[in-house]
């Protein structure tokens, strides 16, 4: 054999041999991950997560994995030019440098494993990120890996945010209550007659109206007391029916105050 064989042999073709083998298992992660998940379209449905909760982890187990293979790969390409002592020697004095120079990039990893036992958000919810370079970015949630998270903006454009800038999240898929508030301007003098009468309407409107959730309160946002006064009617419905009873309430108090001779100023 000769000496080009012999490095080929030895040294090349194990190497080529190592990454192939960590390229195929990163290629193979998703359908090994939606394997163990039991995304297959033959597994049980009582076995299945909700669809976000599979997608999210999907991409992060996925990367994850990936990840893993290609720093074997790695470790067992440098492996084949020194022993195992200075092996282990250099991977220690590796961690430790790339522990100061690459905080952020551990960080970023750090974070995306704990999005995979964390439910914080997932895919296709709509969230905010506080605090993302001294501003805030508003959109829906398109993938999650285990380094960054890709969010697209209500305006289309496709933010890809480092996980360990993610501090504070606004998760507006999860909400319990939407609130909707309805400001009334009325003459000073149909204050007595009003208030009772909005406070009564509240209680008989949760029976009228399904999606709301309990009587409304009546409160004054300016505290101000002149010809006119100004009434708010703080209104609680079901998580993201806010915009569609808006109408429907204004169009009931205007009715029963109409029935009741209380006239609306402009």
């Amino acid at each position: 054999m000769t000496p080009a064989e012999e490095v080929i042999v030895r040294y090349v073709l194990p190497i080529v041999i190592a990454y192939g083998l960590a390229w195929i298992v990163q290629r193979l992660s998703g359908r090994m991950v939606g394997r163990f998940m039991g995304l297959s379209e033959y597994a049980p449905e009582r076995m299945r997560l909700r669809q976000e909760r599979q997608r999210t982890l999907h991409d992060l187990l996925a990367s994850t994995i990936g990840f893993i293979a290609f720093t074997v790969a790695s470790v067992f390409t440098v492996g084949l030019f020194i022993d195992t002592t200075t092996l282990v020697w250099m991977l220690d004095l590796f961690a430790a440098g790339f522990g100061l120079g690459a905080r952020p990039l551990i960080s970023d990893f750090l974070t995306g494993i704990s999005f995979i036992f964390e439910d914080t958000f997932d895919v296709g919810e709509k969230v905010e990120f506080l605090g993302v370079g001294g501003g805030t970015i508003e959109g829906v949630i398109e993938r999650i890996n285990l380094r960054t998270t890709m969010i697209r903006a209500p305006s289309g454009e496709l933010y890809t945010i480092p996980n360990g800038e993610i501090r504070a999240i606004r998760n507006f898929s999860r909400g319990r209550f939407s609130t909707t508030d309805i400001t009334l301007t009325l003459p000073a003098s149909g204050l007595n007659e009003a208030i009772p009468l909005l406070e009564a309407l509240g209680v008989e409107a949760v029976a009228l109206l399904p999606n709301l959730l309990e009587p409304w309160q009546v409160i004054s946002a300016t505290g101000i007391v002149g010809q006119q006064a100004e009434l708010q009617l703080v209104v609680k419905t079901r998580f993201g029916k806010a915009a569609e009873m808006r109408p429907r309430l204004l169009a009931l108090v205007q009715e029963r105050l109409t029935e009741a001779g209380i006239q609306l100023s402009d």
